[in-house]
């Protein structure tokens, strides 16, 4: 039970569990799952639905935060990705054509390149992780603003619109086809980290870069595939959400939803100061805010205290997850019921 106690992935669990326990008492019909049109309806499958874009997200957070660093321009590439998406399937950027095919190449290849940027700032040039990636952070939404002239682009195509709507908010065999995005990606990363060497490498350098440099291991060479993968994962994010609105709006697109990935990545027990990683407690960290999230709307808590509930409810879990606090807040409680154990104990030898 201790060893249980003990693992990464118990709390986040907990979490969870407490979250979805109290919706069942609390919220009518919270659980309640409908069909219709061959489609899962319900407050469970819009969370599973939701959740996909900070999933993807927390997939690449954890791996940067892995090696001690911290991506913070990841909203920003959020709102690029969909921008360039957008206007390329409207055919707005004509030199491209209006291929979705295109579009989604383009869009993740933009993703691609605004990781290397991060990685190159962090490794080469030697910046602060969280200042490297501030500067695109900044510049990002000045870029996707560019991109669409200042304006929310709307896909105008019929035909386009259904086959872009379809890769956020369709259905595949009666579950939302953005859960399949991210199983197949997760399932892609936890084979990389889990059967090469670089889940190894990234333990390494998060817990001494120096030592790591020593042994061998090409830091330089893996914090910038850390950054790539986390820019790749956050232009898919970026399809997702605008595919799910069928159009670009970048003032608000994946606005503060680098703090959501970063939250994300504690919850799930990981430390923030890298080493040791867990891509599936993240995962399960995201499905705690998302779920979350979902309830403070179906209590139809007041939009302008929901940041204030959601923060509340995250300090507790964060804080239940110290060991350090679980000692202070019960470590009394445990000290006199083994001291009451031990005195019966001694009654029953004497006697």
């Amino acid at each position: 039970m201790n060893k249980l106690v003990k693992s990464r992935l118990f709390w986040p669990l907990i979490a969870l569990t407490v979250l979805l326990l109290f919706n069942a008492i609390f919220t009518k019909n919270f659980f309640s799952i409908q069909i219709v049109d061959g489609h899962l309806y319900g407050n469970v499958i819009d969370i599973l639905k939701n959740v996909a874009p900070l999933a993807l997200l927390a997939i690449g957070m954890t791996m940067v935060i892995a090696t001690g660093g911290i991506d913070i321009s990841v909203g920003s590439i959020v709102a690029i990705s969909g921008a360039l998406a957008c206007s390329i399937i409207d055919g707005r950027m004509k030199s491209f054509g209006n291929s979705l095919l295109v579009a989604l190449i383009i869009a993740l290849a933009a993703g691609i390149i605004c990781g290397i940027w991060n990685g190159i700032l962090v490794a080469k040039v030697k910046i602060q992780p969280v200042v490297a990636t501030l500067i695109l952070m900044t510049a990002g939404r000045g870029i996707a603003q560019l991109i669409t002239n200042g304006k929310i682009v709307t896909i105008n195509s019929a035909e386009m619109v259904n086959e872009y709507y379809f890769i956020g908010a369709g259905y595949l065999a009666g579950i939302p086809f953005a859960v399949f995005i991210v199983l197949i990606v997760l399932a892609g990363v936890m084979i990389f980290v889990k059967r090469t060497a670089f889940g190894l490498f990234l333990e390494s350098l998060g817990t001494n870069s120096r030592s790591s440099h020593l042994a061998g291991i090409k830091v330089d060479k893996l914090i910038l595939i850390t950054y790539i993968i986390s820019g790749f994962m956050a232009a898919l994010a970026g399809i997702l959400i605008s595919s799910n609105i069928k159009g670009a709006d970048c003032n608000n697109a994946g606005l503060f939803i680098e703090l959501d990935a970063i939250l994300a990545v504690a919850i799930g027990g990981n430390s923030l100061n890298g080493g040791r990683f867990s891509i599936t407690t993240s995962i399960v960290g995201a499905l705690v805010i998302q779920c979350l999230t979902t309830t403070v709307y179906a209590l139809g808590v007041p939009p302008q205290i929901i940041s204030l509930v959601k923060a509340i409810v995250i300090i507790a879990i964060c804080l239940f997850q110290s060991n350090k606090f679980r000692e202070a807040a019960f470590g009394r409680f445990n000290h006199t019921k083994k001291r009451k154990n031990l005195l019966a104990k001694k009654g029953a030898q004497i006697s």
